[in-house]
């Protein structure tokens, strides 16, 4: 299972910067998915998600919470 992790606000700023994004420009994820409800994900959450990869070995991604 991969790691995931809430991220906090001010770290949220810093990411989006880095990536040149809007909040609402990440992929989002539903509060409803098992991954978001594991973690206790809001609507309007950053979450951090951290897979292993045999290439590159680990892969980081962010997701958006979004209700339903």
């Amino acid at each position: 299972m991969p790691k995931v992790e809430i991220v906090p606000k001010e770290e949220v700023r810093e990411i989006l910067k880095q990536l040149n994004a809007k909040v609402f420009q990440l992929p989002w994820i539903r509060t409803s998915d098992p991954l978001a409800r594991a973690i206790g994900a809001r609507p309007g959450n950053v979450i951090r998600i951290i897979r292993k990869s045999d290439t590159s070995g680990e892969f980081v991604t962010y997701r958006f919470v979004v209700p339903g």
